[in-house]
């Protein structure tokens, strides 16, 4: 009897193994259909101006949009705002001031002196009268992750919505304003504003929407920031820069290499320099670069109007610095420009031709390339950022196009807010 129950129990056991054996290889053969992901719809946001990339112009475009009574909201690819005196690592922005005058405040003022007066800093005397070859020394260093944190406290206090990590993918002009599509990690936003203010540094919004825009076959080099040597003291010194040629922030492909070549090149400096003792201390994440694309405005500062200080009917703003073209090689010589000019920028040459409720501030203004080259450094990108600012939020406020703001009224808001008006 026990024999034949161990017998049983043999047969059930080798039964209940083939049984297993089996259901594992139809299992195989017939894999589980895997679930449908499930896509969550976009939130639906709504804001009276969106400002995209916050930079050096995009930080105080929203600032004073903001600070003048409108919704804003600020959406910006990387993690920090500040662009190239922060990410870029260029943290001596200028000039303020020509001639021993100052002629850019407001807004980007205002957070470049927090940060000198917290970081327990010094401005430089810029009452001498401007001479050249000695710019450098009217410019301001500040800390640049100072500056960040400050930049962000101020657009928070000013009830700024912060979108960092996500970028506009596609956008559609709406009754009264655009549709913008905006994508991050996990984040899928369909927003609605009255008025968009494109500050990405390559009007890449403005291409995106279709406007023309303007690029030389040959570009400027970029800069990625390093130290070498002693601990770097940010505020107090400046970093050395290595020139990465045709520097181009287009495309992720195109900053990659940037990077990637920035990096070597650094890297190729440090094997030559062991031998004497040079220490890598410092490099920034990202390759700063300097030109990309430019829009085709509503009017074009030709090179002769920003050298010869020409001051536009409807100038929102000031610029000055030397005609600043690098060459392939690294090398510049500046030009600089007369006694006593100082060139001015148009609200025309922020608005792509052709387009409504659409404005553009920094190095992409409608301008010429040798124009451009001193347009594009950080205080006249302030400048330019608060005068889009200011015309984006009166232009929603009122529901018309920038351009119908009458000019009088901007000036009077910019005035109000610190800035100084040709």
């Amino acid at each position: 009897m026990n024999r034949r129950r161990f017998l049983k129990a043999s047969l059930a056991a080798t039964g209940a193994a083939a049984g297993m054996a089996h259901a594992v290889t139809s299992a195989a053969e017939k894999p589980a259909e895997r679930p449908t992901p499930q896509k969550d719809p976009p939130v639906i946001e709504k804001v009276d101006v969106l400002v995209c990339g916050g930079g050096t112009a995009g930080t105080i475009a929203a600032l004073q949009a903001a600070r003048a009574g409108a919704s804003t909201m600020l959406v910006e690819l990387g993690s920090q705002l500040g662009g190239t005196i922060t990410t870029g690592g260029v943290a001596w922005p200028g000039l303020f001031h020509a001639w021993g005058k100052q002629i850019i405040a407001g807004i980007g003022w205002e957070l470049v002196t927090k940060t000198v007066e917290l970081d327990g800093g010094v401005l430089p005397d810029c009452s001498k009268p401007f001479q050249p070859g000695r710019h450098p020394s009217q410019q301001v260093m500040v800390n640049l992750y100072l500056y960040a944190a400050l930049a962000e406290e101020l657009c928070l206090q000013a009830g700024i919505e912060l979108r960092y990590y996500e970028f506009p993918l596609a956008a559609e002009a709406v009754d009264g304003g655009w549709r913008v599509e905006i994508v991050g990690p996990g984040a899928h936003r369909m927003v609605t504003c009255r008025q968009l203010v494109d500050c990405t540094g390559g009007a890449d919004v403005t291409g995106l929407l279709g406007f023309a825009r303007l690029r030389d076959r040959e570009i400027q080099p970029g800069s990625l920031m390093y130290a070498v040597g002693n601990a770097y003291e940010p505020g107090k010194q400046q970093l050395s820069k290595m020139h990465v040629p045709a520097a181009d922030s287009t495309t992720s492909e195109t900053r990659t290499r940037a990077n990637i070549a920035g990096r070597a090149a650094v890297l190729k400096h440090l094997r030559a320099a062991a031998p004497k003792g040079g220490r890598l201390v410092h490099l920034r994440a990202e390759t700063a670069v300097r030109e990309t694309y430019r829009i085709v405005g509503e009017t074009i500062i030709m090179d002769q109007d920003y050298t010869a200080g020409r001051r536009f009917e409807d100038a929102v703003c000031h610029a000055f610095y030397p005609v600043d073209l690098h060459e392939t090689n690294g090398s510049v010589k500046p030009k600089y420009l007369a006694d006593g000019v100082v060139p001015t920028v148009p609200l025309r040459a922020l608005i792509p031709k052709g387009s409504r409720n659409l404005l553009v501030a920094g190095r992409s203004v409608s301008s010429e390339r040798l124009a451009n080259s001193g347009l594009r450094v950080q205080a006249a990108c302030m400048a330019m950022g608060q005068a889009a600012g200011a015309a984006a939020a009166l232009a929603a406020q009122r529901g018309v196009a920038p351009l119908d703001v009458p000019l009088a009224d901007l000036r009077v808001l910019l005035a109000k807010h610190g800035a100084i008006l040709p």
